[in-house]
């Protein structure tokens, strides 16, 4: 079964589907409320996105941190607090709290 790239106005869906109709049904079915602009067939079983399109850079290796994790895991991944948690912990400033914590939610905690 192909693979299809499904561009609306709000969403960028990837979906299997036996024809571009079905896979139009599929985007309709997920989100009426969208208007598709593109539908394309995938020319392979496989979606990549290169992650220095997404401004990954292969130089910045980032190690999760530990007292983030834990503030996460504290906080039952609630953002907001998490970094209330993580200052106290750490008492770095808000600005800092914060790249730590969604650096550490974006590499999964």
């Amino acid at each position: 079964m192909p693979m299809f790239e499904i561009e609306t106005t709000a969403h960028i869906m990837i979906a299997w589907a036996d024809s571009q109709d079905a896979a139009k049904e599929v985007a309709v079915a997920q989100y009426p409320q969208d208007d598709i602009m593109r539908i394309t067939k995938r020319p392979r079983d496989i979606w990549v996105i290169s992650k220095s399109w997404l401004g990954i850079e292969e130089k910045a290796k980032t190690e999760p941190d530990s007292v983030a994790r834990e503030c996460l895991a504290k906080a039952h991944g609630d953002k907001l607090h998490a970094i209330r948690l993580y200052r106290i912990e750490t008492g770095v400033d808000l600005h800092e709290a914060q790249k730590v914590i969604e650096t550490n939610m974006s590499i999964g905690w």
